[in-house]
Order: C-alpha cells, then sequence, then structure tokens
C-alpha cells in the first residue's frame, strides 16, 4: 500500500539549445503553473522533485551537452534527491529510441510538439485558453516571441526540418495578442524568433506576411524595441525594411544567418543563392535602413571546404565589415544530405580556421565600437553586477552582441533606458556614462 505524498511537487525545468527551447519551457512552465503545479526555471537550490530537461540536439557539442545534463539528473534520482526525471526537446524528438535503451532511468521521454502528453504526467489538462501565456525565464523586461515553428528549408547540414517539422506560422491575432501580455507583464523589447523568419505567413495567408505583422506589433502600447532574430536571406522581403525603416520602435538590427560566401560552399550547403546574390542583398539592406546592424553566423570545416574558401570569407568580412558575427565548425548530422560526405579536416583544422576567421571580425568589430566613442546611445539596462550596470543599445541583442558597461553613483532601474555617451570601446564591449 502506498503512503500518502505530504510534500507537494516542485518542477524544476532546465533548458538547454536556442531561445525557441526557452519559450517552450516557459510555455510548459505557465502550463503547470496554471494547473497548480509549482516550477521553477533552473532551481539552483535544489528543494525541488521533479526534474523537466530541455534538450537542444543542433550540433554535436550541443547533443554532448545534453546528455550529459540527463546523466547528472539522473544520478540525483539514483541519489534519492529527485522523484522524477523527465526529457523533452530536440534531442529527445531525434534519438529517443536510442535514448530509451541508453539510460533507462528517464521515466518519460517527448518530442519537441508533445506539450500535452508532458501535462499528462502530472495529471494536469492543457489548457487552450492559455495560449501565449508563459512564466518568463527572461527578467520581465524583455521576452523571446516566436512567431513560427518548423522550417522547409532543405540546407544540407541542418537538421532542424527533422527535429522541428514544416514551416507553421501563428496567425497575427495570437502573436499580437501574445505580445500584449507579454507588455502587461512589464517586458518593454521583444525578440521575434523562428527557424525562418521571412517564410512567415506563407503558409496561411499565402504570402510572405512578416511586414503586416511588424506593423501590427508597432502598434502595441508600451513595446518599445521589437527586434529580428533568424532571417534567411534567400529570396529575402526587403519590404520588412521599409517597416523597419518607418517605424522608431523596431530596432535597425537583423540577424541574417548566411552561413559561407565561396559559391562552391554555398551550394554545397545548398543556400539557395550565390555570392554576387548575398553581396547585393546587403547593398540593398543597407541602402534601405542606413546604419542598420548586421548580424550574421557562418560555418567553417564543412567537407570539401578549401584555403581558397577561407580565404574568400576573410576577404568578403574585410569587405563588407558586418556589425556582428557568430561561427560554428561543421559537424555531420544524421539524415541531412550531407550526413555521406567525407570529412576533409580535422576538428583541430576547423576550430583553428574558425579562429583565424574569428580574428578578421574581431578587427572590424574593435574598429566599429572605436567610432562610437563620443556618440550617444539610447540603451535599456539589463542587470547589475559588481556595482556597475550592463546595458545594450538598439544594436545589440541578449547575450551574443556588445554590452555598455555603465559606472557611477546614480540609481538605474532594471529594466529603464537612459541615454548614455560612450567614453571607451574594446573588441566586443563599451563603456559609458549617463547623460
Amino acid at each position: 500500500m502506498k503512503t500518502k505524498k505530504l510534500k507537494r511537487d516542485k518542477v524544476n525545468i532546465i533548458t538547454l539549445g536556442c531561445s525557441k527551447n526557452m519559450v517552450d519551457s516557459e510555455v510548459l512552465s505557465g502550463q503547470l503553473n496554471a494547473n497548480g503545479i509549482k516550477v521553477i526555471h533552473e532551481n539552483e537550490r535544489l528543494d525541488h522533485n521533479i526534474v523537466v530537461v530541455n534538450t537542444c540536439g543542433f550540433i554535436d557539442k550541443a547533443k554532448e551537452e545534453s546528455v550529459n545534463t540527463i546523466l547528472e539528473q539522473v544520478d540525483l534520482k539514483k541519489a534519492g534527491k529527485l522523484d522524477k526525471v523527465y526529457v523533452t526537446g530536440c534531442l529527445s524528438e531525434r534519438y529517443r529510441h536510442d535514448l530509451l535503451k541508453e539510460i533507462p532511468e528517464v521515466d518519460a521521454w517527448f518530442g519537441t510538439m508533445e506539450l500535452p502528453l508532458i501535462l499528462k504526467q502530472f495529471n494536469a489538462d492543457y489548457k487552450q485558453e492559455l495560449i501565449g501565456e508563459r512564466l518568463l525565464s527572461t527578467p520581465k523586461h524583455y521576452a523571446y516571441l516566436k512567431i513560427s515553428e518548423g522550417c522547409n528549408r532543405t540546407c544540407s547540414f541542418c537538421a532542424i526540418p527533422l527535429m522541428r517539422g514544416q514551416h507553421v506560422s501563428k496567425p497575427i491575432e495570437e502573436v499580437v495578442a501574445e505580445a500584449k501580455r507579454l507588455v502587461q507583464m512589464g517586458v518593454k523589447e521583444v525578440m521575434l524568433i523562428a527557424q525562418e523568419l521571412t517564410y512567415y505567413g506563407l503558409d496561411i495567408y499565402k504570402k510572405r506576411a512578416l511586414p503586416e505583422l511588424l506593423k501590427h506589433l508597432s502598434d502595441v502600447p508600451g513595446l518599445v524595441w521589437i527586434r529580428l532574430h533568424y532571417a534567411y536571406p534567400s529570396k529575402f522581403p526587403l519590404d520588412i525594411l521599409d517597416v523597419m525603416r518607418e517605424r522608431d520602435n523596431i530596432c535597425n538590427y537583423l540577424d541574417m544567418p548566411l552561413q559561407h560566401i565561396s559559391d562552391n560552399m554555398l551550394k554545397a550547403m545548398k543556400r539557395q543563392m550565390d555570392k554576387q546574390e548575398i553581396y547585393e542583398l546587403l547593398a540593398a539592406v543597407r541602402e534601405k535602413v542606413p546604419g542598420i546592424c548586421i548580424r550574421t553566423t557562418l560555418i567553417t570545416g564543412f567537407p570539401g571546404e578549401t584555403r581558397d574558401d577561407v580565404e574568400e570569407l576573410k576577404a568578403f568580412l574585410e569587405d563588407v565589415r558586418l556589425d556582428r558575427v557568430g561561427i560554428f565548425t561543421y559537424s555531420h548530422e544524421e539524415n541531412t544530405s550531407a550526413y555521406e560526405l567525407q570529412d576533409t579536416l580535422t576538428s583541430e583544422e576547423k576550430e583553428a580556421r574558425a579562429q583565424e576567421i574569428m580574428e578578421v571580425q574581431q578587427e572590424i568589430s574593435y574598429e566599429k565600437n572605436q567610432e562610437k566613442i563620443g556618440k550617444e546611445f539610447k540603451v535599456i539596462i539589463d542587470k547589475k553586477e559588481a556595482g556597475r550596470y550592463l546595458g545594450r543599445t538598439e544594436f545589440d541583442s541578449v547575450e551574443v552582441d556588445n554590452e555598455v558597461v555603465i559606472s557611477g553613483e546614480q540609481e538605474l532601474p532594471i529594466g529603464d533606458f537612459v541615454n548614455v555617451r560612450i567614453t571607451k570601446a574594446y573588441d566586443y564591449d563599451l563603456e559609458g556614462e549617463v547623460i
């Protein structure tokens, strides 16, 4: 006969990977909370008895981190410190059957679109009326806003469509309603995210509807900054930029993953555009929105990449002088079209190329930051650390871009906007004073 549990369940959600996973965790939290179940993100006090690990399966390093995190939680369960360990997210979606055999101590595995099934484990109901309701894991002044799920692209290196399915847009009314709820919670900045922003609307409106969505979001009272992440460059709808230019609360910021520049690599990666088209697109973007901050991600070490390809990529960075660049080294992903290609570089050679490319960008970033000295910027205050405030300009997104370090005696409420004059500049950060 089972003894009645006296202690109430408390759920800890651990989120790995991208901001899209974070939103999924926040939605799960909101549903659990609405069902009367106590829930917390990344609980450091360890006073919970149930864990949900929301995994990433994007690249080798992310998969390794996800598996290690699951094993750590299983060890806590074995030691009697946890009652249940559940796993969801991309790694679970993709490798569930293998993981079931490898880590049988996990109580249940779920895919990326199985929120109602997770809730059933807690005898909780999926509440349809809570669409868009979330318990934020970010500071309350900013949030990620997912406008679609999945991807229809067929890039040869990418497994995301295998984990997230085909592209599905959220209706404009639903996105706007969620934005309004976020503002009511204190959010002043939203970062629009999707696997592919510019595809938004094609499935439900039969046209690219991101410009229309931006207009509606821009009209939401209290939404001070709207930021665009993950805009695919091929067939990029330039009318997005017309809205960006017209609306003050749409940040002059565009995250556009280019992945490479050599025609050899772009073709092998199935990126649906060539070098000349990328140059023309960047020129058109800058012409429509002068002073726009462009962020990109690149891949090095793809099978067949030559020294000439690397030199071409370095020359491209020096030529176009992008504001922000992140870089990944290629790793094989099962069931992608590039999976069968033979590696032509060791992991050490890939890392060396990535470092070589980033050294070029580091110098560009330093020079661009030096140009900001003496200029004034509107800055949002994110946090206080070691007696100094850390904030960002409209040209900087959370965690991946520059921070503005502000010293001084004055109290600056977190989430407030202040005007800052830049006094010093480094490779990736700025220092300034409130004016």
